[in-house]
């Protein structure tokens, strides 16, 4: 019998194909192509955020970043109403708002009035970087200052405004309060294990671009949590790029306009998707080369046979509860057809388990 979905995973109304054992959902980062422009990068985050609620994805995130040309999300919550008024069942959130840009109250409404336009719907996940580099960050907050304390307690602050009301309270989130909108906590690093556990919270972390801590947190996360309000058992999302196509070699040929654009980043010259080339991987430096390595240790590349396996595997090792699919593709009809591939993957493993669970 498959195991049943904590109130957290249930989503009334939803015809998702897959196994509430693990459930597939996509983080989205609205990419600006060379050669496009943002209005077009919403146009086909919306039409993608149709398909996936057609092919029975669970959720649909998207991130803050700032003075980053190649991402249009960095109004996250504007983007996100735009999404979940373009779809009717799919969960849409945040993965995530970098709560130090923000104070606690301004997301609270923020949050509160989507969760009151589409109820049931809306996700908040929670990080602590910036999302950006340091003066940009500086022209988002003003200035720099706070303690390693303040996250924690932003954090609090904010699920209180989402709270129902207390006797007397003298500021509240309108709307916001008593919405009880899911929070949750982002990390790449062990910091987010610890807090998501210490609040009984579920825990997203960022494996499909710093995947180094990634078993250290999953392991520090489930032996320390503590069930709360909002979840009674540990939660895990996994984020894990994929690249699909219909042979391995045109999938390495796609993947290699992300490759680009993460050797870009790290050389400190981000900019839009470029488009893919031949036989990129042969040009890097022996350090790029390296770079690269550690960045795609948590991807799948190549056919739908390539890609179920690499996706066994990796939900064998870790027990992720949920994967983020991520991918990053200059095509937009290529991109559409890789996140396909996934979830005919995962109606696939949904019928084998299924199938094996009838069998018991």
């Amino acid at each position: 019998m498959l195991a049943k979905a904590s109130p957290l995973l249930q989503n009334p109304g939803s015809t998702e194909i897959f196994s509430s054992m693990t459930q597939f959902s996509i983080l989205d980062l609205s990419p600006v192509t060379e050669g496009g422009s943002p209005a077009a990068a919403l146009a086909n985050t919306l039409d993608l955020a149709q398909h996936a609620e057609a092919w029975g994805f669970y959720r649909f995130w998207l991130a803050e970043h700032h003075n980053m040309t190649g991402i249009a999300s960095s109004a996250t919550a504007v983007v996100i109403g735009y999404v979940a008024g373009g779809t009717s069942r799919i969960r849409v959130g945040a993965g995530g708002i970098m709560l130090p840009n923000h104070a606690p109250l301004i997301i609270a409404e923020q949050f509160g009035t989507l969760e009151t336009l589409y109820p049931g719907r809306i996700d908040l996940g929670l990080g602590r970087a910036p999302g950006t580099d340091q003066l940009t960050a500086q022209a988002l907050r003003r200035n720099l200052q706070g303690d390693v304390d303040a996250f924690p307690r932003d954090v609090m602050e904010l699920m209180a405004y989402l709270d129902d009301e207390e006797p007397g309270q003298r500021v509240r989130a309108v709307p916001g309060a008593g919405t009880q909108v899911p929070i949750w906590i982002l990390g790449s690093s062990l910091y987010g294990a610890q807090l998501a556990a210490a609040l009984g919270l579920p825990y997203a972390f960022a494996s499909h671009f710093a995947p180094a801590a990634m078993e250290q947190a999953i392991d520090i996360y489930r032996s320390t949590f503590k069930p709360s309000a909002q979840l009674q058992t540990p939660h895990v999302m996994l984020g894990f790029n994929v690249c699909a196509a219909a042979t391995d070699e045109e999938a390495r040929y796609l993947r290699s306009s992300s490759l680009q654009s993460v050797v870009r980043l790290r050389q400190g010259s981000p900019g839009r998707l470029p488009p893919p080339v031949e036989n990129f991987e042969a040009t890097l430096t022996p350090q790029d080369q390296h770079l690269i390595a550690q960045f795609t240790s948590c991807s799948a590349v190549g056919s739908a046979a390539t890609v179920a396996r690499e996706i066994d595997a990796f939900i064998g090792r870790t027990g992720a509860d949920e994967l983020m699919i991520v991918s990053q593709i200059y095509d937009h009809a290529a991109r559409l057809r890789s996140f396909e591939t996934v979830a005919e993957i995962a109606g696939s493993r949904t019928a084998t388990t299924a199938s094996a669970a009838g069998a018991v």
